[in-house]
């Protein structure tokens, strides 16, 4: 079963999704291999997802995206590299993509993306050069030629849907509850888990080189007012509805200081500018995971919420 199967090099393993990634990987009997700085093995938590993984089969190579030899070492041992690195790490893919072009072999990579998708977010003047740092990897990426694929999940579960898109809290409102600008524009929400089994089905499919793939899965696409209308049956209450209009918004994204304000910032940009679902996937060049992989099983929003109950 694995000699026909990529070998795959994920880093970031120790992250949410990396590990996830990893996970996918192997139980898709992906010979593995996890790039790992040193420090990992010191933090308790990292080590642990090391263990665990090492123990379902993943090799672990020391190294980092700063150092090139190794890059170069353990890149010539795959074929597919998936990059999961924190968005603050996304500039540091560029080393990654020289090395890449230097050993010549890798089928595919997969660049730290997995949110909006960066060309096409309407908020460049607020999100600090978040999207386009990762816009400007896209373009070195497709001028040095390198085969890719970028994935784009939108939010992940674990990001703003606990709190029912309420900033500063922890769990669902029960009382009463902000929507921002109409409340009409759809943001997409999928589980990590989700994310990297879509990603993972990617690698060695012929349909997805140099493609965008975005993930709308049925029943994970919803306005905030089909948001909070899902969770008022789910908790049989009525929550007071408080509108915070788009001019609001700004303003307070405006008056709130960086990296404070960035869950702002996204919610302005899913659920007020709709930059998660204004255009049509089809018209975009793109390919829409659900369809590609029908057989894969994911987490809907009203599953997701019955935890928080």
């Amino acid at each position: 079963m694995e000699s026909n199967k990529s070998k795959i090099l994920i880093i970031g393993v120790t992250g949410r999704l990396g590990f996830e990634l990893a996970k996918a990987s192997l139980n898709s009997f992906h010979p593995t291999f996890g790039l790992v700085r040193d420090s990992a093995f010191s933090d308790p938590h990292k080590s642990q997802k090391l263990h665990t993984l090492s123990g379902a089969g993943l090799t672990l190579i020391k190294g980092s995206l700063q150092d090139e030899d190794i890059l170069l070492e353990a890149l010539k041992q795959v074929d597919i590299v998936i990059c999961a690195v924190s968005s603050k790490q996304v500039p540091e893919q560029k080393l990654l993509i020289s090395a890449i072009k230097r050993a010549g072999c890798i089928k595919r990579f997969l660049p730290s993306e997995f949110g909006a998708d960066p060309d096409r977010t309407q908020v460049s003047d607020l999100d600090h050069y978040f999207y386009s740092r990762k816009s400007e990897i896209r373009r070195i990426i497709e001028a040095e030629g390198i085969p890719h694929t970028y994935v784009c999940c939108n939010f992940f579960t674990s990001v703003l849907l606990p709190s029912l898109v309420q900033p500063g809290l922890k769990a669902p409102p029960r009382d009463e509850v902000s929507i921002f600008g109409d409340g009409t524009a759809k943001g997409v929400f999928v589980k990590e888990n989700d994310v990297a089994a879509f990603a993972i089905n990617t690698v060695d499919d012929a349909r997805t080189l140099n493609k965008v793939i975005y993930l709308r899965p049925k029943g994970n696409v919803y306005s905030m007012n089909e948001l909070v209308g899902i969770w008022e049956g789910k908790i049989g209450k009525t929550l007071k509805r408080i509108y915070i209009t788009e001019d609001e918004l700004l303003k307070k994204i405006r008056e709130t200081s960086y990296p404070e304000n960035m869950e702002l910032v996204f919610i302005y940009s899913a659920f007020v500018k709709g930059d998660q679902t204004y255009f049509s996937i089809e018209s975009s060049g793109g390919l829409e995971g659900t369809q590609l992989y029908p057989h894969i099983t994911y987490t809907t929003i009203s599953e997701f919420l019955d935890n928080l109950l």
